[in-house]
């Protein structure tokens, strides 16, 4: 199972993902490039330390969608690099049809509440604000709705009286790097 990281940002998740590669905790699943939406940001930098392809691809002129021909020319890209499923690793824009129909039932994305609560933007702060009692991390298939797709699994993380909004962002980072490699590893053994 060759597979493509799509991430906006530090690439937290990303490295999980490429640390356990190199452990060789990730079954048949084999990183085979690294596409990222902001320039400079620092997942590209884990390419480079985990000897993974690593490439900033133009998103086009929205924030936090692409326009069908972006969409489609990244769809281009990571085909060409081998990938044959795609994992979003905190990658901040919505997928629709040209990157969906390009791999059908093969993106997975990783989103920091347990779904169906709290999707969109900042689900560990709206989890907060809400006051729940648990909260955590989920790993599910994407489709054209928004954090919406079938769920793969989830891991469930407590708040303490005594964490604060950083410190239960802490946890829920913690499982989502557990849990993120150890999904893609037991897709990998059905793929």
């Amino acid at each position: 199972m060759k597979f493509a990281i799509l991430g906006s940002g530090t690439g937290s998740n990303a490295e999980a993902i490429l640390k356990a590669y190199r452990a060789g905790r990730l079954g048949n699943a084999v990183p085979v490039g690294i596409f990222c939406d902001i320039p400079g940001a620092k997942i590209l930098e884990h390419g480079k330390t985990y000897g993974v392809p690593a490439v900033q691809l133009d998103p086009g002129p929205f924030r936090t969608k692409f326009s069908p021909e972006r969409e489609a020319a990244w769809a281009q890209a990571i085909r060409e690099a081998g990938a044959e499923w795609i994992v979003l690793a905190g990658f901040m824009r919505v997928l629709k049809a040209p990157l969906l129909d390009a791999f059908p039932g093969k993106i997975i994305n990783l989103h920091p509440s347990l779904l169906p609560s709290f999707p969109g933007l900042d689900g560990i702060g709206q989890a907060w604000r809400w006051g729940v009692a648990v909260s955590g991390c989920t790993v599910h298939f994407v489709n054209a709705a928004l954090d919406a797709g079938t769920i793969i699994d989830q891991a469930v993380v407590r708040r303490e009286a005594t964490d604060t909004l950083e410190t239960f962002a802490q946890k829920i980072h913690e499982q989502e790097h557990r849990l993120l490699p150890d999904v893609i590893r037991r897709l990998s053994m059905r793929a």
